[in-house]
Protein backbone atom coordinates (compact mmCIF):
# COMPACT_ATOMS: atom_id res chain seq x y z
CA UNK A 1 0.00 0.00 0.00
CA UNK A 2 1.75 3.62 -1.21
CA UNK A 3 2.62 5.61 1.73
CA UNK A 4 -0.22 8.85 0.96
CA UNK A 5 1.98 11.29 3.36
CA UNK A 6 4.52 10.90 0.23
CA UNK A 7 1.89 11.51 -2.49
CA UNK A 8 2.43 14.56 -4.98
CA UNK A 9 4.56 15.84 -2.32
CA UNK A 10 7.90 16.33 -3.04
CA UNK A 11 10.69 18.25 -1.70
CA UNK A 12 11.33 22.08 -4.41
CA UNK A 13 12.57 25.60 -3.61
CA UNK A 14 9.66 26.14 -0.78
CA UNK A 15 9.94 23.32 1.17
CA UNK A 16 14.04 22.50 1.37
CA UNK A 17 16.70 24.19 1.76
CA UNK A 18 20.33 22.46 1.54
CA UNK A 19 21.79 22.97 4.94
CA UNK A 20 24.99 24.90 4.90
CA UNK A 21 26.66 27.65 7.07
CA UNK A 22 26.88 30.01 4.50
CA UNK A 23 23.28 30.98 4.82
CA UNK A 24 24.40 32.53 7.99
CA UNK A 25 26.04 35.31 6.89
CA UNK A 26 23.29 36.11 4.53
CA UNK A 27 20.73 36.49 7.09
CA UNK A 28 22.87 38.06 9.83
CA UNK A 29 24.26 40.90 7.50
CA UNK A 30 20.67 41.66 6.71
CA UNK A 31 19.18 41.65 10.22
CA UNK A 32 22.13 43.42 11.98
CA UNK A 33 24.27 44.79 9.17
CA UNK A 34 25.73 48.13 11.92
CA UNK A 35 27.00 45.42 14.18
CA UNK A 36 30.83 45.11 14.68
CA UNK A 37 31.47 41.46 12.90
CA UNK A 38 35.45 41.45 13.16
CA UNK A 39 37.63 43.36 15.47
CA UNK A 40 41.39 42.77 14.69
CA UNK A 41 43.89 45.80 16.13
CA UNK A 42 42.61 49.01 15.06
CA UNK A 43 39.87 47.40 11.96
CA UNK A 44 36.86 46.71 12.65
CA UNK A 45 34.37 45.75 9.77
CA UNK A 46 30.51 45.58 10.19
CA UNK A 47 28.40 42.86 9.09
CA UNK A 48 27.47 44.57 6.28
CA UNK A 49 31.26 45.42 5.52
CA UNK A 50 32.22 41.77 6.30
CA UNK A 51 29.57 40.16 4.13
CA UNK A 52 30.66 42.69 1.07
CA UNK A 53 34.32 41.26 1.97
CA UNK A 54 33.28 37.70 1.62
CA UNK A 55 31.20 38.08 -1.65
CA UNK A 56 34.32 40.10 -2.84
CA UNK A 57 36.55 37.06 -2.19
CA UNK A 58 33.99 34.47 -3.59
CA UNK A 59 34.22 36.64 -7.03
CA UNK A 60 37.75 37.56 -7.45
CA UNK A 61 38.41 33.63 -6.36
CA UNK A 62 35.65 32.98 -9.54
CA UNK A 63 37.47 35.15 -11.77
CA UNK A 64 40.44 33.06 -11.15
CA UNK A 65 38.51 29.24 -12.08
CA UNK A 66 37.71 28.30 -8.71
CA UNK A 67 34.28 26.54 -8.68
CA UNK A 68 32.68 23.63 -6.93
CA UNK A 69 35.53 20.95 -5.74
CA UNK A 70 38.02 23.05 -6.12
CA UNK A 71 40.75 23.48 -3.20
CA UNK A 72 41.82 26.68 -1.60
CA UNK A 73 44.40 26.92 1.08
CA UNK A 74 45.12 29.41 3.55
CA UNK A 75 48.01 29.62 5.64
CA UNK A 76 47.46 32.27 8.25
CA UNK A 77 46.60 33.14 12.21
CA UNK A 78 43.85 34.12 13.35
CA UNK A 79 43.07 37.82 10.88
CA UNK A 80 40.19 38.64 8.97
CA UNK A 81 41.13 37.05 5.74
CA UNK A 82 41.10 33.57 7.63
CA UNK A 83 37.74 34.57 8.93
CA UNK A 84 36.42 35.98 5.98
CA UNK A 85 37.62 32.79 3.75
CA UNK A 86 35.01 30.05 5.90
CA UNK A 87 32.56 32.27 3.50
CA UNK A 88 34.19 33.68 0.59
CA UNK A 89 35.40 30.56 -0.53
CA UNK A 90 32.67 28.08 -0.26
CA UNK A 91 30.30 30.51 -1.79
CA UNK A 92 32.27 29.60 -5.42
CA UNK A 93 31.35 26.21 -4.55
CA UNK A 94 35.06 25.73 -3.61
CA UNK A 95 36.71 23.80 -0.50
CA UNK A 96 39.08 25.70 2.08
CA UNK A 97 41.89 24.08 3.17
CA UNK A 98 43.32 25.63 6.34
CA UNK A 99 46.56 24.76 6.47
CA UNK A 100 48.04 24.17 10.50
CA UNK A 101 51.26 27.27 10.60
CA UNK A 102 53.49 25.34 13.11
CA UNK A 103 54.23 22.47 10.13
CA UNK A 104 57.09 22.10 8.61
CA UNK A 105 57.81 23.06 4.53
CA UNK A 106 57.45 19.41 3.91
CA UNK A 107 54.15 18.57 5.46
CA UNK A 108 52.54 21.73 3.63
CA UNK A 109 54.05 20.48 0.57
CA UNK A 110 52.20 17.16 0.98
CA UNK A 111 49.09 18.54 1.95
CA UNK A 112 49.34 21.47 -1.17
CA UNK A 113 49.56 18.35 -3.23
CA UNK A 114 46.88 15.84 -1.80
CA UNK A 115 44.23 18.23 -1.55
CA UNK A 116 45.59 19.96 -5.14
CA UNK A 117 45.47 23.52 -4.12
CA UNK A 118 44.52 25.88 -6.82
CA UNK A 119 44.95 28.60 -5.13
CA UNK A 120 46.93 29.58 -1.99
CA UNK A 121 46.42 32.58 0.64
CA UNK A 122 49.15 32.77 2.78
CA UNK A 123 51.12 35.32 5.60
CA UNK A 124 54.13 37.01 4.92
CA UNK A 125 55.16 35.97 8.32
CA UNK A 126 55.45 32.68 6.96
CA UNK A 127 57.16 33.08 3.80
CA UNK A 128 60.21 31.11 4.73
CA UNK A 129 58.65 27.97 4.84
CA UNK A 130 55.79 28.63 2.65
CA UNK A 131 58.41 29.30 -0.14
CA UNK A 132 60.13 26.30 0.58
CA UNK A 133 57.17 24.23 0.56
CA UNK A 134 56.21 25.25 -2.97
CA UNK A 135 59.47 24.46 -4.42
CA UNK A 136 58.72 20.72 -2.88
CA UNK A 137 54.89 20.66 -3.88
CA UNK A 138 53.91 19.46 -7.65
CA UNK A 139 51.06 21.61 -7.88
CA UNK A 140 51.58 25.11 -8.36
CA UNK A 141 48.62 27.19 -7.00
CA UNK A 142 48.22 30.78 -7.72
CA UNK A 143 49.55 32.74 -4.90
CA UNK A 144 48.30 35.50 -2.64
CA UNK A 145 49.87 37.47 -0.07
CA UNK A 146 48.16 38.76 3.26
CA UNK A 147 49.75 41.55 4.21
CA UNK A 148 48.52 41.98 7.94
CA UNK A 149 49.43 45.13 9.79
CA UNK A 150 49.36 43.68 13.23
CA UNK A 151 51.84 40.78 11.91
CA UNK A 152 55.67 40.93 11.97
CA UNK A 153 55.68 41.12 7.96
CA UNK A 154 57.75 39.17 5.02
CA UNK A 155 58.72 38.24 1.82
CA UNK A 156 55.94 38.86 -0.80
CA UNK A 157 55.62 35.71 -2.68
CA UNK A 158 52.38 35.89 -4.76
CA UNK A 159 51.41 38.19 -7.56
CA UNK A 160 49.42 40.53 -5.84
CA UNK A 161 48.29 41.38 -2.29
CA UNK A 162 45.30 39.96 -0.44
CA UNK A 163 43.56 43.66 -0.41
CA UNK A 164 43.97 43.98 -4.18
CA UNK A 165 42.64 40.55 -4.55
CA UNK A 166 39.53 41.45 -2.90
CA UNK A 167 39.55 45.06 -5.03
CA UNK A 168 39.31 42.63 -8.11
CA UNK A 169 36.21 41.15 -6.91
CA UNK A 170 32.61 42.09 -6.97
CA UNK A 171 30.77 43.44 -3.48
CA UNK A 172 27.33 42.61 -4.98
CA UNK A 173 28.92 38.44 -6.28
CA UNK A 174 25.83 36.41 -6.67
CA UNK A 175 26.28 33.45 -4.77
CA UNK A 176 24.11 29.89 -4.10
CA UNK A 177 23.82 27.66 -1.21
CA UNK A 178 25.18 24.21 -2.66
CA UNK A 179 22.86 21.60 -4.69
CA UNK A 180 23.47 19.24 -2.31
CA UNK A 181 24.20 19.41 1.22
CA UNK A 182 26.48 16.60 1.44
CA UNK A 183 29.28 18.47 -1.26
CA UNK A 184 32.38 19.27 0.75
CA UNK A 185 33.24 22.84 2.41
CA UNK A 186 36.25 22.12 3.85
CA UNK A 187 39.83 20.19 4.06
CA UNK A 188 41.34 19.27 7.62
CA UNK A 189 44.52 17.09 7.96
CA UNK A 190 44.56 15.49 11.09
CA UNK A 191 48.49 13.77 12.21
CA UNK A 192 46.57 9.79 12.81
CA UNK A 193 49.38 7.25 13.74
CA UNK A 194 51.26 7.94 10.12
CA UNK A 195 53.94 9.82 8.62
CA UNK A 196 51.85 11.87 6.49
CA UNK A 197 48.18 13.23 7.89
CA UNK A 198 45.09 12.42 6.21
CA UNK A 199 42.91 14.54 5.00
CA UNK A 200 39.30 14.75 6.50
CA UNK A 201 36.63 15.98 4.28
CA UNK A 202 33.81 18.35 5.56
CA UNK A 203 30.04 18.72 4.01
CA UNK A 204 28.17 21.82 4.77
CA UNK A 205 25.77 20.43 6.74
CA UNK A 206 27.80 19.02 9.33
CA UNK A 207 29.38 22.22 9.27
CA UNK A 208 25.98 23.67 9.79
CA UNK A 209 24.96 21.31 12.58
CA UNK A 210 28.48 21.57 14.60
CA UNK A 211 28.30 25.30 14.01
CA UNK A 212 24.67 25.50 15.52
CA UNK A 213 25.75 22.40 18.44
CA UNK A 214 28.47 24.74 19.78
CA UNK A 215 26.57 27.86 20.15
CA UNK A 216 23.00 26.32 21.67
CA UNK A 217 25.25 23.29 24.07
CA UNK A 218 27.35 26.57 25.02
CA UNK A 219 24.54 28.61 25.79
CA UNK A 220 26.46 31.50 23.05
CA UNK A 221 23.46 32.96 21.25
CA UNK A 222 22.83 36.11 22.37
CA UNK A 223 25.38 37.99 20.16
CA UNK A 224 28.36 36.99 22.09
CA UNK A 225 31.68 38.98 21.91
CA UNK A 226 34.21 36.05 20.89
CA UNK A 227 38.18 36.17 21.11
CA UNK A 228 39.78 33.76 18.91
CA UNK A 229 42.59 31.98 20.94
CA UNK A 230 41.50 28.77 19.39
CA UNK A 231 43.68 28.68 16.10
CA UNK A 232 41.15 29.01 13.37
CA UNK A 233 43.36 26.12 11.13
CA UNK A 234 41.99 23.45 13.89
CA UNK A 235 38.56 21.68 12.81
CA UNK A 236 38.30 25.23 11.01
CA UNK A 237 37.74 26.69 14.58
CA UNK A 238 35.83 24.22 15.97
CA UNK A 239 32.91 25.27 13.63
CA UNK A 240 33.11 28.65 15.72
CA UNK A 241 34.10 30.79 12.15
CA UNK A 242 30.73 29.74 11.23
CA UNK A 243 28.73 30.14 14.36
CA UNK A 244 29.67 33.11 15.97
CA UNK A 245 28.52 34.90 12.67
CA UNK A 246 25.01 32.79 13.11
CA UNK A 247 24.34 34.23 16.44
CA UNK A 248 25.84 37.63 15.01
CA UNK A 249 28.38 38.13 17.54
CA UNK A 250 31.93 39.71 17.22
CA UNK A 251 34.71 38.34 16.27
CA UNK A 252 37.74 39.39 17.81
CA UNK A 253 40.63 38.29 16.58
CA UNK A 254 44.04 37.69 18.06
CA UNK A 255 46.83 36.92 16.13
CA UNK A 256 49.78 36.67 18.97
CA UNK A 257 48.12 34.46 21.94
CA UNK A 258 49.58 34.96 25.43
CA UNK A 259 48.81 36.23 28.84
CA UNK A 260 48.83 40.14 28.26
CA UNK A 261 46.76 39.50 25.24
CA UNK A 262 44.07 38.16 26.22
CA UNK A 263 43.61 39.69 29.58
CA UNK A 264 43.64 42.84 27.42
CA UNK A 265 41.25 42.33 24.86
CA UNK A 266 38.80 40.72 27.79
CA UNK A 267 39.16 44.11 29.48
CA UNK A 268 39.04 46.51 26.36
CA UNK A 269 36.90 44.34 24.35
CA UNK A 270 34.10 42.85 26.22
CA UNK A 271 35.22 39.56 25.57
CA UNK A 272 32.45 37.12 26.70
CA UNK A 273 33.11 34.01 24.93
CA UNK A 274 36.98 32.17 23.94
CA UNK A 275 38.13 28.59 23.71
CA UNK A 276 41.69 26.90 23.78
CA UNK A 277 43.78 24.14 24.45
CA UNK A 278 44.70 23.35 28.24
CA UNK A 279 47.75 25.73 27.48
CA UNK A 280 45.86 28.78 27.53
CA UNK A 281 44.27 28.45 30.75
CA UNK A 282 47.87 28.33 31.76
CA UNK A 283 48.17 31.98 30.60
CA UNK A 284 45.35 32.90 32.06
CA UNK A 285 45.87 31.68 35.90
CA UNK A 286 49.90 32.08 35.71
CA UNK A 287 49.36 35.47 34.04
CA UNK A 288 52.19 38.10 36.25
CA UNK A 289 50.61 41.08 38.11
CA UNK A 290 51.87 42.99 34.80
CA UNK A 291 49.70 41.19 32.80
CA UNK A 292 46.61 40.90 34.35
CA UNK A 293 43.35 43.18 33.63
CA UNK A 294 40.05 43.43 35.83
CA UNK A 295 36.70 42.96 33.95
CA UNK A 296 33.45 42.96 35.22
CA UNK A 297 31.64 40.47 32.66
CA UNK A 298 31.57 36.46 33.45
CA UNK A 299 33.37 35.34 30.45
CA UNK A 300 32.77 31.50 30.03
CA UNK A 301 35.79 29.34 28.18
CA UNK A 302 35.43 25.83 26.11
CA UNK A 303 38.56 23.49 26.38
CA UNK A 304 39.20 20.82 25.00
CA UNK A 305 42.61 17.83 25.27
CA UNK A 306 43.50 16.50 28.77
CA UNK A 307 40.47 17.74 31.68
CA UNK A 308 41.27 20.82 34.08
CA UNK A 309 42.60 20.00 37.15
CA UNK A 310 40.81 20.91 40.50
CA UNK A 311 43.23 23.95 41.02
CA UNK A 312 43.06 25.46 37.43
CA UNK A 313 39.26 25.04 37.73
CA UNK A 314 39.27 26.99 40.49
CA UNK A 315 41.53 29.45 39.42
CA UNK A 316 39.66 30.08 36.51
CA UNK A 317 36.52 30.61 38.54
CA UNK A 318 38.45 33.09 40.29
CA UNK A 319 38.87 35.26 37.50
CA UNK A 320 35.75 35.75 36.75
CA UNK A 321 35.94 32.25 33.88
CA UNK A 322 33.68 29.62 34.07
CA UNK A 323 35.01 26.74 32.28
CA UNK A 324 32.98 24.14 29.91
CA UNK A 325 34.81 20.75 29.03
CA UNK A 326 34.38 18.82 25.80
CA UNK A 327 35.69 16.24 23.85
CA UNK A 328 35.98 15.31 20.03
CA UNK A 329 38.24 15.20 17.14
CA UNK A 330 38.46 16.42 13.67
CA UNK A 331 36.99 13.69 11.84
CA UNK A 332 33.60 14.77 13.96
CA UNK A 333 34.23 18.69 13.16
CA UNK A 334 36.04 19.30 16.32
CA UNK A 335 33.94 18.92 19.83
CA UNK A 336 30.62 17.24 20.01
CA UNK A 337 30.91 15.94 23.36
CA UNK A 338 30.37 17.65 26.17
CA UNK A 339 30.55 17.56 30.05
CA UNK A 340 26.51 19.34 30.50
CA UNK A 341 26.64 20.04 33.77
CA UNK A 342 23.89 18.95 36.13
CA UNK A 343 22.21 21.96 38.66
CA UNK A 344 23.01 19.22 41.65
CA UNK A 345 26.48 19.20 40.90
CA UNK A 346 26.54 23.08 42.58
CA UNK A 347 26.32 22.11 45.83
CA UNK A 348 29.20 19.26 45.79
CA UNK A 349 32.99 20.16 47.18
CA UNK A 350 35.46 21.79 44.61
CA UNK A 351 36.99 18.59 43.98
CA UNK A 352 34.05 16.56 43.52
CA UNK A 353 32.61 19.01 41.10
CA UNK A 354 36.30 19.00 39.50
CA UNK A 355 36.14 15.22 39.06
CA UNK A 356 32.89 15.17 37.55
CA UNK A 357 33.55 18.12 35.48
CA UNK A 358 36.54 16.33 33.98
CA UNK A 359 34.83 13.93 32.33
CA UNK A 360 34.41 14.03 28.47
CA UNK A 361 30.65 13.96 28.65
CA UNK A 362 27.57 13.02 26.47
CA UNK A 363 26.54 13.89 23.02
CA UNK A 364 25.71 17.49 21.31
CA UNK A 365 22.29 18.00 20.84
CA UNK A 366 23.50 17.41 16.83
CA UNK A 367 25.47 13.86 17.54
CA UNK A 368 22.92 11.28 16.62
CA UNK A 369 24.50 8.74 19.32
CA UNK A 370 27.27 7.71 21.11
CA UNK A 371 28.69 4.51 23.04
CA UNK A 372 31.43 2.88 24.78
CA UNK A 373 31.62 -0.41 23.15
CA UNK A 374 34.38 -3.77 22.49
CA UNK A 375 36.47 -2.39 19.59
CA UNK A 376 35.92 -6.07 17.72
CA UNK A 377 32.48 -6.91 18.17
CA UNK A 378 31.05 -3.53 18.91
CA UNK A 379 29.20 -4.90 21.89
CA UNK A 380 28.37 -1.97 24.15
CA UNK A 381 30.53 -1.96 27.33
CA UNK A 382 28.60 -1.96 31.29
CA UNK A 383 27.80 1.40 32.38
CA UNK A 384 29.76 0.85 35.50
CA UNK A 385 32.94 3.13 35.39
CA UNK A 386 35.11 0.81 34.94
CA UNK A 387 35.10 -1.42 32.02
CA UNK A 388 37.12 -0.18 29.14
CA UNK A 389 36.06 0.13 25.60
CA UNK A 390 36.65 2.00 22.74
CA UNK A 391 34.24 5.00 22.52
CA UNK A 392 32.29 5.56 19.06
CA UNK A 393 30.32 7.98 17.69
CA UNK A 394 28.01 8.41 14.87
CA UNK A 395 25.18 10.69 13.03
CA UNK A 396 25.39 14.14 10.82
CA UNK A 397 28.39 15.79 12.19
CA UNK A 398 30.72 13.02 11.11
CA UNK A 399 33.20 13.60 8.10
CA UNK A 400 32.08 12.30 4.80
CA UNK A 401 35.52 10.50 5.21
CA UNK A 402 39.45 10.31 4.01
CA UNK A 403 40.22 12.15 1.20
CA UNK A 404 41.75 9.61 -1.63
CA UNK A 405 42.26 7.31 1.34
CA UNK A 406 38.90 4.81 0.79
CA UNK A 407 40.76 1.71 3.26
CA UNK A 408 40.82 4.43 6.09
CA UNK A 409 37.30 4.97 5.59
CA UNK A 410 36.11 1.73 5.32
CA UNK A 411 38.11 0.93 8.47
CA UNK A 412 36.84 4.12 10.30
CA UNK A 413 33.43 3.15 9.99
CA UNK A 414 33.22 -0.06 10.30
CA UNK A 415 29.92 -1.43 11.48
CA UNK A 416 28.24 1.72 10.70
CA UNK A 417 29.70 3.66 13.96
CA UNK A 418 32.53 6.04 13.66
CA UNK A 419 35.72 4.35 15.64
CA UNK A 420 37.93 7.68 17.13
CA UNK A 421 40.94 4.80 18.59
CA UNK A 422 39.96 6.70 22.09
CA UNK A 423 39.59 4.37 24.93
CA UNK A 424 37.46 5.10 27.76
CA UNK A 425 34.60 3.71 30.59
CA UNK A 426 30.97 4.17 30.42
CA UNK A 427 29.44 5.72 33.78
CA UNK A 428 26.27 5.06 35.47
CA UNK A 429 24.80 8.83 34.51
CA UNK A 430 25.37 8.17 30.87
CA UNK A 431 28.63 10.05 30.78
CA UNK A 432 31.98 8.70 28.89
CA UNK A 433 35.19 9.09 30.42
CA UNK A 434 38.55 8.57 28.29
CA UNK A 435 41.47 6.72 29.68
CA UNK A 436 43.87 6.06 27.12
CA UNK A 437 44.37 6.89 23.95
CA UNK A 438 44.36 3.98 21.30
CA UNK A 439 46.51 4.98 18.87
CA UNK A 440 49.21 6.65 20.84
CA UNK A 441 48.77 10.31 19.81
CA UNK A 442 50.56 13.02 22.08
CA UNK A 443 48.59 16.30 22.56
CA UNK A 444 50.49 18.78 23.08
CA UNK A 445 49.33 22.30 23.42
CA UNK A 446 46.34 21.05 21.84
CA UNK A 447 48.32 20.14 18.31
CA UNK A 448 48.16 16.10 17.73
CA UNK A 449 51.53 14.56 17.80
CA UNK A 450 52.25 11.34 16.17
CA UNK A 451 54.36 9.12 18.20
CA UNK A 452 55.28 7.10 15.09
CA UNK A 453 56.18 10.21 13.28
CA UNK A 454 58.38 10.93 15.78
CA UNK A 455 59.99 7.37 16.03
CA UNK A 456 60.75 7.63 12.28
CA UNK A 457 62.49 10.29 12.28
CA UNK A 458 64.48 9.38 14.92
CA UNK A 459 65.19 5.85 13.69
CA UNK A 460 67.46 7.95 10.87
CA UNK A 461 69.79 8.87 13.55
CA UNK A 462 73.17 6.91 12.76
CA UNK A 463 72.99 5.90 16.74
CA UNK A 464 69.74 4.77 17.22
CA UNK A 465 68.45 1.30 17.47
CA UNK A 466 65.15 1.09 18.92
CA UNK A 467 63.21 4.31 20.00
CA UNK A 468 59.61 4.38 21.65
CA UNK A 469 57.76 7.93 22.13
CA UNK A 470 55.31 8.43 24.42
CA UNK A 471 53.69 11.52 26.42
CA UNK A 472 55.69 13.01 29.34
CA UNK A 473 53.08 14.91 31.30
CA UNK A 474 54.10 18.39 31.31
CA UNK A 475 52.28 21.40 33.44
CA UNK A 476 52.05 23.95 30.44
CA UNK A 477 51.71 22.08 27.47
CA UNK A 478 49.50 19.32 28.95
CA UNK A 479 52.00 16.65 26.85
CA UNK A 480 55.44 16.76 25.42
CA UNK A 481 57.19 13.89 23.62
CA UNK A 482 59.42 12.08 26.12
CA UNK A 483 61.73 9.68 23.80
CA UNK A 484 63.12 6.19 25.01
CA UNK A 485 66.28 5.62 23.18
CA UNK A 486 68.27 2.36 22.77
CA UNK A 487 71.71 2.64 21.36
CA UNK A 488 73.65 0.44 18.37
CA UNK A 489 76.66 -1.37 20.54
CA UNK A 490 79.72 0.63 20.56
CA UNK A 491 78.07 4.13 19.20
CA UNK A 492 77.53 7.01 21.77
CA UNK A 493 74.94 9.65 21.29
CA UNK A 494 74.34 12.92 23.46
CA UNK A 495 71.06 14.49 23.96
CA UNK A 496 71.68 17.59 21.79
CA UNK A 497 72.91 15.92 19.12
CA UNK A 498 69.17 14.07 19.58
CA UNK A 499 67.51 17.39 19.77
CA UNK A 500 69.52 18.70 16.42
CA UNK A 501 68.74 15.51 14.64
CA UNK A 502 64.63 16.19 15.32
CA UNK A 503 65.01 19.82 14.61
CA UNK A 504 66.66 19.26 11.41
CA UNK A 505 63.87 16.50 10.25
CA UNK A 506 60.58 17.60 11.95
CA UNK A 507 58.47 20.53 12.74
CA UNK A 508 60.01 22.03 16.02
CA UNK A 509 55.91 21.64 18.01
CA UNK A 510 56.88 17.31 17.14
CA UNK A 511 60.45 17.54 19.00
CA UNK A 512 60.63 15.23 21.97
CA UNK A 513 61.56 17.79 24.66
CA UNK A 514 63.38 14.62 26.89
CA UNK A 515 65.49 11.67 25.77
CA UNK A 516 65.82 8.98 27.99
CA UNK A 517 68.77 6.54 26.91
CA UNK A 518 69.03 3.08 28.02
CA UNK A 519 67.28 -0.46 26.88
CA UNK A 520 63.81 -0.77 25.89
CA UNK A 521 61.25 -3.13 27.80
CA UNK A 522 59.64 -5.51 24.71
CA UNK A 523 57.50 -8.36 24.67
CA UNK A 524 58.87 -12.00 23.95
CA UNK A 525 58.19 -11.43 20.40
CA UNK A 526 60.66 -7.82 20.32
CA UNK A 527 57.53 -5.58 20.47
CA UNK A 528 58.45 -2.41 22.67
CA UNK A 529 56.06 -2.14 25.35
CA UNK A 530 55.10 1.29 25.42
CA UNK A 531 52.71 1.42 28.28
CA UNK A 532 55.68 0.69 30.52
CA UNK A 533 57.09 3.61 28.77
CA UNK A 534 54.55 5.88 29.94
CA UNK A 535 54.18 4.85 33.20
CA UNK A 536 58.44 5.61 33.17
CA UNK A 537 57.75 9.08 31.44
CA UNK A 538 54.90 9.71 34.68
CA UNK A 539 57.38 8.90 37.15
CA UNK A 540 60.07 11.26 35.36
CA UNK A 541 57.93 14.46 35.25
CA UNK A 542 56.80 13.59 38.93
CA UNK A 543 60.17 13.42 40.10
CA UNK A 544 60.83 16.31 38.38
CA UNK A 545 58.48 18.84 40.50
Amino acid sequence: MANHFETDMDKNAANFTPLSPLSFIRRTAKVYPNRAAVVHGDTSFTYAEFYARTRRLASALSQRGIGVGDCVAIMSPNTPPMLESHFGVPMTGGVINALNYRLDAKAIAFILDHGEAKVLLTDTEFAPVIKEAISLAKVDPIVIDIDDKEGPGGEKLGEMDYEAFLATGDPDFEWSLPDDEWNAIALNYTSGTTGNPKGVVFHHRGAYLNAIGNVFTWGATGGPVYLWTLPMFHCNGWCFTWGVIAVAGTNVCLRNVNSKSIYEAIATKGITHLCGAPIVMQMIVNATDADRRTFEQQVEFMTAAAPPPAAVLAAMSEEGINVTHVYGLTEIYGPAIICAWQDEWDALPLDERARLQSRQGVPYEVLEDMMVADAETLVPVPQDGKTMGEVFTRGNVTMKGYLKNPKATDEAFAGGWFHTGDLGVWHPDGYVELKDRSKDIIISGGENISSIEVEDALYKHRAVAAVGVVARPDEKWGETPCAFIELKPGVEATEEEIFQHCRDNLAGFKCPRYVVFGPLPKTSTGKIQKFKLRDQAVELANAAQ
